[in-house]
């Protein structure tokens, strides 16, 4: 869109043509009262308090669309009476308990009605009863509640979950002599406030949802507060500690609300989790999984003498991705200077498919983010359960059909239904395991210039096509002559008699005519549905943006290396940005830091994972390591950016940096020492720790840490792939994954975030092998057996069932082949 000139209360400001006039002021530091609006997402005229006079004409700032000369003021005398009245509404009948309210201190109602100076009431109303109900992880009190409706549009719009809806409240209609006597805008609020409460679009009593919170984060009063929460502290108690979310490869900022934990002990204790919800969305994990720290440890000297007599004794360092760039250098300057191997599988994997990609794309990184998913309007994921693997890409696939009226294509064996429900333009196609390469090479011929692939790809993706004959039947209209008799004068008599007139019309008809039909047989290997070129050619209408993210299914694909490179031609040869989501939380930043190996020696040390002497950040080792909450350092996401974190609770005991200078002789003070250090040659920079940025501006801009340099790297000439097997397939097929909220040891542990691990499985899955919730099954693959306790997922459908890994100790993966999918046999004990 093109840069226009606008003109707010005299203050000439550059903004892009289109933008609401709200954004656009404050993107420029200018203040519009606004109460309802919510950046990405839709708006909805609840509050009307954002009142402005554009070009002479009175408009709301957060609808009304920037064009070139236009000239805005934000107050005028009438537009002060509206807003004025506006707050006097949303002051009838709110309860006086501010002094207990967990939003005192930080509530928008308190903020605007002193920013407007009420400091009377000139409107009334009877109230009606209205109870507080628990949804579970939600408490709602609809007395406290100004149905400004940001919970609902943040639940559909950024999320896509459509759990909450406005409601009938029964009250009583406002006094006919309101709508003379009140400003006209006031009015048309209140009248639509008294009618509504919020409530669950399930009809149920409990929330049935995905459980990010963002309904309670964005609500600016305190009718929608976290369960846990309430009544545990004050907002204006709170220290906030910026940080990065740990739990998975979006990297989201957050605040850590610290205070002590009571009068008796002063050990700060995390409260709650807040985010920029403006800019970016927490989900389940991020919000409520904040206790995992490893709490109450020492230096214990035994211990850390054990430690080192294991690094004289190891040859391999095994590790999670669940640390911190810094330390993910350490093992490399270990590896380098003592020669251990390191061994990081899910890492690996990511590093080679990186590789592979790089050969034909000539860049050591992929080229997009989730940012310019957000931003798309055409969006295709292949190879990851989007909700699970990564939330934050399923809010950007969700936002892009919600806000810029995208459009969507869903390829993965598991029918997911928070993803069906985004609406009529996201297209699931629920194909075999296996089948990946098929999306890929779909892609590739539906949107590549056919006149740039290389000549072996065009030639291979036309051995797809097939023209066939076939005999169709349509309708047509036929024009057909009938008489009918009418009665008409006859000029002669003047008298009326019945005459014979012809009369024509056009009646429907069928008949059959052979057409020529182009049959592509991937859409067949990949269960596509029989009229998908008809909805394709609806979903592609007006599009011009698109996105294809790609995920941890790939990585691990028999076939990985030949996906990589299509990945890398869809990037070439058609219109897709592309973004690869990281399999966890450092996946990265491990990847570009780490020269790692493919098989452990003979004598391994863990961090976080079991070996012959483990370090532990959770306490279940033999030497205790600080959890990322207890760390300072920086996490590189999904987004390329090199993220800072930092301390929200304490930690008393070693971290592999004491382990480090011992073992290599040095004495570097601080693990953040090491962050300007990291390597150049990888795309990072020479930053210091204190020197990187962890917030956002008014505009959006994020002001987190840097971006990694995504560097040219020597490309080949050779851009073949190879054929695909289109009958492959896993027969009784078993996935390995994750519920919501869940994704390793860390987020199992907090007390909001408890799952029961073991084998999840969908209704129709649990109908079919005659299971029940809480029986005991023996798992068995080509890999081995294991025993665990069957849970139903309801977030699932289709006849599947996944083994969950966020709990190390089932140890799922050693059932598994490297990819996602394998055939298991179910027995029940």
């Amino acid at each position: 869109m093109a840069n226009v000139t606008i003109t707010v209360d005299g203050q000439e400001i550059q903004t892009q043509e289109g933008e609401f006039i709200l954004n656009a002021a404050r993107a420029n530091d200018i203040f519009i009262p606004a109460i309802c609006y919510l950046t990405r997402c839709s708006p909805t005229l609840a509050c009307r308090i954002c009142l402005v006079e554009a070009d002479g004409k009175q408009v709301y700032a957060c609808n009304a669309k920037a064009k070139d000369g236009m000239e805005i003021t934000t107050s005028t005398e009438n537009i002060e009476l509206e807003r004025r009245a506006i707050m006097e509404v949303y002051d009838v009948n709110h309860p006086l308990q501010c002094g207990v309210c967990d939003q005192s201190g930080e509530c928008e109602l308190q903020n605007y009605t002193l920013e407007l100076g009420v400091d009377s009431q000139s409107y009334h109303v009877a109230d009606v009863k209205r109870e507080a109900v628990d949804w579970g992880h939600i408490h709602y009190d609809p007395g406290l509640c100004i149905v400004c409706e940001r919970c609902v549009t943040a639940c559909k719009d950024m999320i896509g979950d459509n759990s909450l809806k406005t409601v009938a409240r029964g009250a009583d209609a406002l006094e006919a002599e309101y709508k003379e006597s009140m400003p006209k805008d006031a009015y048309a609020m209140w009248n639509k406030l008294n009618k509504s409460v919020i409530g669950l679009t399930s009809g149920e009593e409990m929330l049935d949802c995905t459980s990010c919170g963002e309904c309670a984060a964005v609500c600016p009063v305190g009718a929608l507060v976290d369960t846990d929460y309430m009544y545990t502290s004050n907002a204006w108690e709170h220290k906030q500690v910026p940080a990065t979310c740990g739990h998975c490869s979006a990297g989201c900022q957050i605040s850590y609300d610290t205070k002590h934990t009571s009068i008796s002990d002063p050990e700060e204790k995390i409260y709650r989790v807040m985010n920029e919800w403006n800019y970016v969305s927490l989900c389940g994990a991020g919000r409520y999984a904040y206790d995992y720290e490893n709490r109450d440890v020492t230096k214990d000297e035994v211990a850390f003498a054990n430690a080192i007599t294991a690094f004289e004794k190891a040859d391999t360092l095994k590790f999670t991705s669940t640390i911190t760039n810094e330390e993910a250098y350490i093992l490399q300057q270990l590896k380098e200077t003592k020669g251990y191997k390191l061994v990081n599988d899910e890492a690996k994997a990511f590093q080679t498919f990186m590789k592979d990609y790089s050969e034909i794309s000539g860049t050591s990184l992929y080229g997009s983010d989730l940012k310019v998913a957000h931003n798309s309007n055409f969006v295709v994921s292949i190879g990851t359960a989007l909700k699970t693997d990564n939330p934050n890409a399923r809010y950007a696939f969700n936002n892009s059909m919600t806000v810029n009226k995208g459009a969507g294509l869903y390829f993965h064996p598991v029918v997911d239904p928070v993803i069906d429900q985004m609406g009529k333009s996201v297209l699931s196609i629920n194909h075999a395991p296996l089948q990946e390469e098929a999306a890929l090479y779909l892609i590739l011929d539906l949107f590549a210039k056919k006149e740039k692939l290389p000549s072996e790809v065009s030639d291979y993706l036309a051995s797809f096509h097939n023209m066939k004959t076939i005999t169709v039947t349509e309708t047509i209209k036929e024009k057909v002559i009938e008489i009918v008799k009418e009665m008409k004068v006859n000029e002669a008599t003047g008298e009326e008699e019945e005459v014979e007139v012809e009369k024509s019309k056009m009646v429907p008809k069928k008949v059959e005519k052979e057409v020529e039909v182009d049959e592509n047989r991937l859409l067949e290997i990949l269960n596509a549905p029989k009229d998908f070129e008809e909805k394709m050619e609806k979903l592609l209408k007006k599009k011009d943006a698109f996105m294809l993210m790609v995920g941890p299914d790939l990585y691990t694909h028999p076939s990985s290396r030949n996906l990589a490179r299509l990945c890398a031609l869809v990037e070439k040869y058609t219109d897709f940005e592309l973004v690869m989501i990281p399999t966890f939380t450092n996946t990265l930043g491990v990847s570009q830091i780490c020269e790692l190996d493919d098989e452990a020696g003979s004598y391994s040390i863990g961090y976080n994972t079991d070996a012959d002497f483990k370090l532990a950040g959770l306490g279940d080792g033999d030497l205790d390591m600080p959890a990322i909450n207890q760390q300072e350092g920086t996490l590189t996401s999904i987004n390329k950016r090199v993220n800072p974190t930092n301390v929200a609770v304490s930690y008393g005991g070693y971290v592999l940096n004491d382990l480090a200078n011992a073992v290599l002789g040095k004495a570097v003070e601080n693990t953040i020492d090491y962050t300007e250090q990291l390597p150049v040659a990888k795309g990072f920079q020479e930053a210091t720790f204190d020197s990187l940025p962890n917030h956002y501006e008014n505009d959006g801009t994020e002001k987190r840490g840097y971006v990694l340099d995504n560097l040219a790297v020597t490309s080949s000439s050779d851009e073949s792939v190879t054929a695909f097997d289109d009958k492959a397939d896993v027969e009784n097929a078993l996935y390995l994954a994750n519920p919501v909220r869940q994704f390793s040891d860390f987020t199992a542990k907090p007390h909001q975030s408890k799952e029961k691990p073991g084998l999840h499985a969908s209704k129709a899955y649990l109908d079919k092998h005659e299971l029940n919730e809480g029986d005991k099954v023996k798992v068995t693959t080509a890999k081995g057996v294991v025993e665990v306790e069957v849970s139903h997922d309801h977030f699932i459908d289709g006849e599947i069932a996944y083994l969950t890994t966020f709990d190390s100790k089932l140890n799922s993966e050693a059932l598994f082949d490297g990819y996602r999918f394998t055939s298991a046999s179910i027995e029940r004990v």
